[in-house]
Parts: structure tokens; C-alpha cells; sequence
């Protein structure tokens, strides 16, 4: 809208991509969340309780690890903690989908999305249950941590999101040109 309250001709051309954005960003982090949900019901219902599975020997190993903490097994005292950044997570995401007419943010936000929603369901549903149950991790990297899939979607959507940063890359679509000055189109070849 321009100052007399009439639409201008990039209005319109934003509002139906930003729309598109939004649908983006919830189709993958539906796909993120069904991905690592799936994952964790097949571990605990085929690995709980056995020896580890070794994938590539003993580097990397499928392992059942109820963890109540965060990555690394810290912070096992503060799982109610956990529970609460994880809604904040999901409240933010939402607040930003508002300005979302990026494709690369769209995917980012959506990683974070549906892995924060993916340890929030272990958080609220599984034992002890309420604010406190415990994720299920099981991908073990040799010296590194136990993980699981919305781990990982949180991790490459964080990522994402500070590649985006560093590279000027708004959620709005712009970004900086060469020089600093800022650029309401995106680059060659890549829609709002």
C-alpha cells in the first residue's frame, strides 16, 4: 500500500507469493515432522532395548537413547525448559511466516518448524509425560552425540538460516546488492 492507501503494482505481485511462501514453509515442515515422527516410532518399536545397529561399523550406529535433556545430554534437569523453547520456536515461526516471501527462508523455517514440533511431541507425550518426557535420539556419531531426525532438521535449518543472514537474503525476498544497498527484487534467476 503507498501512502494514499491505494496497492501498488508490487503489492500485488507479493501478496500471492508470499501465500505460496507460507504453503512452502508448512509443507516442509509437515514432511520434516511425519519424517522424524515415522523415524522414531520404527526405532523404539525395533531397536529399544537391543544392541546397537552399526551403519558404517562403529562410526555411526542406530541406538535407542531416551534423552530428557538437550543435544549432548545436557541440561537434564531443565526439561520443562526445553518444552517451553521449543512452543517459542513454534509461536516465532509463525510470527515470521507473516513476511515470508522467500523460497530459502520458507525451507529454513520449515526445518525449524517441524523439528521443533518433532521433539515438542516427545516433550508433551511421551514418558513421564507433561512438559517433561523424554526424546527418543538414535542416530550415534562415533564421539560426537546421539541424535534424531528433528535434530538434524533443526540443525540444517538453523544453518540455512545463518547462510541467508550473512548473505543479506531478507524473508521479504530482498537483499543486499554489491556495495550494500539494499534490493527489492531477488538476484537473476530466482522468483520472490
Amino acid at each position: 500500500m503507498n501512502d494514499e492507501g491505494t496497492r501498488t503494482v508490487t503489492d500485488d505481485h507479493r501478496a500471492p507469493a508470499g501465500r505460496r511462501r507460507v504453503a512452502l514453509l508448512l509443507a516442509v515442515a509437515a514432511l520434516a515432522y511425519l519424517i522424524d515422527l515415522g523415524s522414531k516410532l520404527l526405532v523404539v518399536a525395533r531397536l529399544e532395548g537391543r544392541a546397537p545397529v552399526g551403519v558404517i561399523g562403529d562410526w555411526l550406529e542406530l541406538r535407542v537413547l531416551r534423552n530428557p535433556g538437550a543435544a549432548f545430554g545436557m541440561g537434564e534437569a531443565m526439561t520443562v525448559v526445553f518444552t517451553l523453547i521449543a512452543v517459542g520456536v513454534v509461536v516465532v515461526v509463525a510470527r515470521l511466516a507473516r513476511k515470508l516471501h522467500s523460497g530459502p527462508w520458507a525451507v529454513a523455517l520449515g526445518l525449524l518448524l517441524g523439528g521443533a514440533l518433532g521433539n515438542l511431541t516427545d516433550r508433551l507425550l511421551r514418558a513421564p509425560g507433561g512438559l517433561r518426557g523424554a526424546v527418543v535420539d538414535f542416530i550415534a556419531v562415533r564421539g560426537f552425540s546421539v541424535m534424531n531426525l528433528a535434530d538434524w532438521a533443526i540443525s540444517v535449518g538453523g544453518f540455512l538460516i545463518v547462510v541467508l543472514a550473512f548473505l543479506g537474503r531478507e524473508l521479504d525476498g530482498s537483499g543486499r546488492r554489491d556495495g550494500g544497498e539494499e534490493s527489492a527484487a531477488p538476484p537473476a534467476g530466482e522468483t520472490a
